[in-house]
This record gives structure tokens, sequence and C-alpha cells, in this order.
């Protein structure tokens, strides 16, 4: 038995809505080990509807819908399942009867076309919906499993969780749970790592999958089991192996990110950090204080996007700027030394660089980023990166930003 999910609404095709509906029910099913192989998404019409219907009943056990559950014309997915089956409408006075007392709370009158709302399948159950005015259904018919939601997150996540698990476990699922670490690498390329890691790609329990985004790397590593902690077991000596094997590439699992490594590991060495800041703008400091409890460790930062601030605030030298431009490694490094100087913290990070889509040159192309960093015992380090122009403004300051932390993260590890 295996499920899919069928997300209903054109404004997500048009771009206009991100359908993270789609990701948290994945990653629901994985908890309740219920198999997931198709996800879709149809826009507000009846009879492309009814086509995605046909075609999920072929393949899936258990057919999950969000979206089109409104009271306008266009909310068409309630009307689109029980015309599909060629089941009768019926009004649901309970239903009616909460709408109403919704809208009353907030000082209104229930409007005609909220009836529509109403209306289920004969034989369905309602699936009630606490904030909102569009409950769901759910519904056994002919061997499948029909559950609809609401496309608001809010609202399909209290309905999945107050109604849908517990509907589910009755049922049987849960038992199992599909079980995943995410690995997350940075500093190597995934064809470099998978190249180290090929022999466990062909492993039946754990399973070790590949991915790769924004300039990082990552493995999953997956099994089914009946509880987390006998998952984590079977997982273990794996994911040890891949990260003897990638060594300091590898900087965390699941939701760790580099700025919460890194303010771990300057929280545990009692140390602290400023930084300075040309083409990210702020970037880096933001990525750093978006970690709760940064206040310990991150005292402060420079945006020295003009040579007068450089100069005047950091330090850094009129004549280096003069001769090897702003966009250099000793640049990069007098703003770490000066601005870990003028806070007086443990370590310092400068960046510069041209981030684009303008400012480019033959000797200094766009996407060319500098990073220095500088430690109370005198120490000091640069590093060049290049991203390309192909990358766009956002992506190469977003790297730049994240490539400083991870240097950094590699010196407090020595």
């Amino acid at each position: 038995m295996n499920a899919e999910i069928i997300c209903i609404g054109t404004e997500i095709l048009l771009g206009d809505i991100l359908n993270s509906n789609s990701q948290y029910l994945a990653l629901e099913l994985a908890r309740l080990g219920i198999p997931h192989y198709y996800q879709t998404v149809v826009g507000d019409n009846l009879n492309r509807i009814h086509s995605i219907i046909k075609t999920a009943l072929e393949r899936s056990s258990i057919l999950i819908f969000t979206g089109g559950l409104g009271p306008t014309p266009d909310d068409l997915t309630t009307e689109a399942i029980a015309s599909y089956f060629q089941t009768t409408m019926v009004e649901d006075r309970e239903i009616i009867e909460d709408i109403k007392q919704k809208f009353a709370s907030r000082g209104r009158e229930m409007t005609a076309n909220n009836y529509k709302q109403a209306l289920i399948p004969q034989g369905a159950l309602v699936l009630p919906n606490k904030t909102g005015t569009a409950p769901g259904i759910m519904w056994e018919k002919d061997s499948k499993l029909i559950l609809t939601f609401p496309g608001v997150p809010s609202e399909m996540k209290q309905m999945w969780q107050d109604t849908a698990i517990p509907f589910l476990k009755s049922k049987g699922w849960g038992k199992e749970i599909i079980y995943s670490e995410m690995l997350r690498f940075r500093g190597i390329g995934e064809s470099s790592l998978a190249q180290k890691v090929n022999h466990l790609f062909d492993l039946a329990n754990p399973t070790v999958a590949p991915y790769a985004s924004h300039g990082e790397v990552r493995l999953r590593v997956s099994t089914k089991a009946q509880s987390a902690e006998e998952a984590k077991k079977i997982i273990q000596p794996i994911a040890e192996e891949i990260k003897i094997i990638a060594g300091q590439d590898y900087f965390g699992s699941d939701e760790d990110t580099l700025a919460l490594v890194v303010g771990n590991l300057l929280k545990q060495r009692g140390e602290t950090l400023a930084v300075a800041e040309s083409c990210t703008g702020g970037g880096l400091g933001a990525m750093v204080t978006d970690i709760e409890g940064s206040s310990e460790y991150f005292v402060g930062g420079v945006i020295a996007y003009s040579n007068e601030v450089k100069m005047n605030l950091l330090g850094v030298s009129e004549d280096d700027l003069a001769r090897e431009g702003a966009v250099s490694a000793i640049v990069a490094e007098q703003m770490a030394r000066g601005v870990r100087q003028r806070f007086g913290t443990d370590w310092g990070i400068g960046i510069t660089g041209i981030a684009g889509p303008g400012g480019g040159t033959e000797s200094k192309p766009v996407g060319l980023v500098y990073i220095g960093i500088a430690s109370a015992t005198g120490e000091v380090w640069s590093y060049r990166d290049t991203y390309g122009s192909s990358r766009g403004r956002y992506l190469v300051r977003y790297l730049s930003a994240c490539n400083a932390l991870d240097q950094l993260r590699r010196k407090l590890l020595g």
C-alpha cells in the first residue's frame, strides 16, 4: 500500500504560491512508514482533476488532496472526487453550524457561498477543520482511502495531526517508520564525494543517496524500522563510516547549518567573532545572528562597502587599496584583522568581492571573492573563490557568506 499527494490549485502552477504542503506531507508519510512514490500538481479544472484521479487510483492506495476546498466556483476538489465516482453530494448540517459559529465569533454572518463547503460525497466522513471554514473528508471507496485537506498550510497541518494520523494508525499504519539521517558536507563536490563512498550506494538496508544544493552536498542514509531508536542503530555504522571518509568536509547532520555549527564551536572554546563585509552587505552577520543565543559569541560587524569605510573603520591601507584594489587578498586580510581589533574579538572575518552583475573586469571578473580570517594569535589567512557571473548576485553573496563560515569552522577544528 502506498500514498500519492495531489495538490490542486492553478496558483501553484503559476508559481504564485510555494507548495510547502507536499514537503510537509512527504515527511509525515515517512514518519508513518507509508511508502510514497508520486506527487502531482493540477490546476482548478474538473476534467484535469478527473484525469489525475484516474491515474492515481491505478498506482496508489491512499490519495491525499490539498487545496480546492474553499467556497468559490474554482474550488473543485470535493465536487471532482464525488463526480468521478458518480456519487451524490449531501449537505452536512454539522458543518453548516460550525461555519456559522466561526463567522459569528468574528462578528460576521455566514455568506451563501459557504454552504458549498458543507457538501460532501455520500458515505464519506468529515475531517474537521478547527480554525478554518473548509473541512476535509476521509473516504474509504473501492478499497482506496481518500483524504482531503485545505490548501492553507496551518489548517492542513492541524487537521493532519488531530485527525488523519489517528485514523491512519487505526488502520494499522504507523507501526513502522521510514527514518533518515541527512549528512551535510561542504568543500567537496558531489562527484568527488560519490566516488569516495561509491561502495555504499548499493546497500539495501540502510540505503544511501546523494543530493547537491548551492555549494553543499548531502548524503541521505535511510532505513525502515519499528522505532527511531532501532533505525538509528541500523544507520549509525554507515553514517560513521561516511563521516570518517569525508573528514572535515562533513560539517553536520539534518538541521545543522554552518552558522549553528560554527556558533557551537565558538561557545565550546569560549571565543568571540566579529565580521567585516563588503560584497555580502550584511549577509554573513545575518546568518550568524539567525542562531538563537548568538550574542554569546558574536559581538558585531561592519558593512564596509566604500574604500573610505575600509580605511577609516578597519584600518585598511590606502596604498594597498590603490595598488591591489578593494577586491584582493591583502584587503580581505586587513578587513579581518581590523574588525577583530576594533571589536576586541578572538576571530575576525573579512569578505570583499564582485557580486555583479556589473563591475567585473578581465583580471577581476564578476564572482571573484576574497575571504580573510584573523585570529587572536596574530595569524591571518585569505582564500580566493570564483563563482562566475552565471550564478547571479544573490547566489554569489550567499555562497561567499557560507564559505567564510566554513573556513572559520575548519580553523576552529584545527
